[in-house]
């Protein structure tokens, strides 16, 4: 009996310690666990070269940070109205994609985390393009970090070119027009254009170099449209003379296509002015397609050009501050940076990296870096797109002809301002 009692106790002790055991390999993986902080990323939808790209990166940071997770999210339709949604709703992410053109006024909501005081010496902000660090900065905070960039470059066809007998791309805007006159061909019997000289984009992006040519602006300080003025009116003028007297541009409606990238590509015309993005494009889908880039001809005397950039940004009430810092300056560090743009389809926002890659001595992408010392930022106040559309839909009728420029801006600019001035108040 005795016995008996011996072999049960010692059975129930080595039960004991079994569940002691469990219980502290419990809490051990629960600790370890909760020693894991999980950080979300949203961005818009992109490419596929460039989504594969982005995971990898997201990957490596992953590697090197044990103890952080990436969540990364796209976010297909309607991307800044899903994320000043979430904002209101205090559902954001940690991290996002924020243009350049939104960033005027998520800045003014102070909903974006000033990145100012996470900024060390060894990060070395001034290895950035001070053009576009200053689209994300107010008042000496900076609340994004541009990941890349591209500026305006002119596209013309070699093949094109050679046959007309001429050599180099236009320098000036005149020269521009007088190509566009020999390289216009209209190969059938009923008239029909079967090649433009030109592409016309009449995007308000794509129309602000001209105005800033004769020194026009699209907003004053205040934000109010300013593109009716005189200056302006003789920048936009250059377009609507070459579409209506000349002949020799067309849009992209004209020859049936979406883009001007896709209007230069299918040989609907010779030369277009477009982005960086249109290289690998071009390399990828249309590759017997010869074709060289050149910087924006001058208009007035004058260089210009846009710039368009991307920046990462910090929710405010982002619950893992520290980590999400350690998100973003990998991401925009030069290690990081350096595997973001190696491939060319996006241009280093740091001008090391560039160096590094050896970008200005590329025939087809030094026209683009050229452009970033004179560029003029997409950015238009803190209601981009109330002054979008109502220019945009006004210089399309003018353009068509169906009423003279200087109306159609006057009317542009005065429901626009209308409209802002119902937004501020």
């Amino acid at each position: 009996m005795k016995r008996k009692l011996l072999r049960f106790l010692g059975i129930l002790v080595a039960f004991i310690l079994l569940i002691v055991g469990f219980h502290n390999l419990f809490l051990s993986n629960t600790s370890a666990s909760s020693d894991i902080v999980t950080i979300k990323l949203s961005g818009w939808g992109a490419s596929s070269v460039e989504q594969k790209l982005l995971k990898q990166l997201l990957q490596d940071f992953e590697l090197e940070h044990p103890s952080i997770k990436v969540k990364y999210e796209v976010i297909n339709d309607q991307y800044m109205d899903v994320i000043k949604t979430r904002l209101i709703g205090e559902a954001a992410p940690d991290i996002f994609y924020l243009d350049a053109l939104e960033a005027p006024f998520l800045m003014s909501q102070n909903v974006l985390e000033p990145l100012n005081k996470y900024i060390n010496t060894e990060f070395d902000l001034d290895d950035f393009e001070e053009t576009l660090l200053n689209s994300f900065k107010d008042e000496n905070q900076i609340y994004g970090l541009p990941k890349d960039y591209s500026t305006l470059a002119l596209f013309y066809n070699k093949q094109a070119f050679s046959k007309k007998d001429l050599v180099n791309p236009p320098v000036t805007w005149e020269e521009l027009r007088t190509y566009s006159q020999k390289l216009t061909e209209d190969s059938n019997k009923d008239g029909r254009i079967d090649r433009y000289g030109f592409g016309e984009i009449l995007e308000l992006a794509r129309q602000t170099y001209k105005i800033k040519a004769f020194n026009g602006q699209i907003v004053d300080r205040n934000g109010y449209a300013t593109f009716a003025s005189s200056e302006a009116l003789q920048g936009l003028q250059l377009a609507v003379e070459q579409y209506q007297k000349d002949r020799t541009s067309a849009q992209k409606t004209d020859v049936g296509t979406n883009s001007g990238s896709e209007m230069f590509a299918q040989g609907k015309v010779a030369m277009v002015i477009e982005g960086n993005w249109t290289i690998p494009y071009l390399k990828e889908t249309f590759p017997n397609l010869e074709f060289g880039t050149a910087e924006v001809p001058t208009i007035n005397d004058k260089k210009g050009t846009m710039v368009f950039t991307v920046a990462y940004v910090m929710n405010q009430k982002a619950e893992h501050k520290p980590e999400a810092w350690e998100l973003i300056s990998y991401l925009t560090g030069k290690q990081g940076m350096e595997k973001w743009t190696q491939t060319g389809f996006a241009l280093p926002t740091r001008k090391s990296v560039a160096e590094k890659l050896d970008y200005k001595e590329d025939n087809l992408r030094s026209a683009f870096l050229a452009g970033i010392n004179y560029a003029t930022p997409w950015q238009i106040g803190k209601y981009p797109t109330l002054i979008i559309n109502n220019f945009e839909n006004q210089f399309t009728s003018a353009i068509l002809g169906q009423q003279p420029l200087k109306q159609a801006m006057q009317k542009a600019q005065i429901e626009a301002n209308r409209q802002i001035k119902v937004m501020e108040y």
